[in-house]
């Protein structure tokens, strides 16, 4: 049985009053209509997904006014472990750190480059933004 689904499906199924499952072959202009019904559905739903994901992509350039450098944990020398990580910052309009979340990078460095980068401040801006910065450890420092 073809899927009733696909927009490519000629075939339409409808139900009666008494139950009884009938299939009608589209023709010309139903076909049609029902492709493009689907494809304006289909269109509809990839800009909700655009929608959702260009906020995430919007990060904003602010210079970095002052570092803190960040603390190299312990534990995470003396098992050797350097890296990078990638912190989501979200800055007030003064260039005060709000709020960090990590993105990428060794979970044993997360803690020490969350502490240090909320301790940063970044250039002015219009508003709340969101930036993006890495930190790096590496076992020389």
């Amino acid at each position: 049985m073809p899927d009733p689904l696909r927009a490519d499906n000629p075939i339409e199924f409808f139900k009666t009053r008494e139950g009884h499952m009938h299939k009608v072959l589209l023709a010309g202009d139903a076909v049609l209509k029902r492709r493009m019904r689907f494809g304006i559905l289909q269109a509809a739903a990839w800009a909700a997904i655009i929608a959702l994901v260009l906020p995430a992509w919007a990060g904003d350039n602010r210079a970095v006014k002052s570092r803190v450098a960040p603390v190299y944990p312990e534990i995470a020398k003396r098992m050797r472990i350097s890296g990078e990580v990638q912190l989501e910052a979200t800055v007030d309009a003064q260039g005060k750190v709000k709020d960090v979340k990590p993105v990428s990078g060794n979970h044993m460095l997360e803690l020490a480059a969350e502490d240090a980068v909320k301790q940063w401040k970044f250039a002015p801006g219009d508003g709340d933004s969101v930036v993006t910065v890495s930190v790096t450890f590496s076992l020389g420092q």
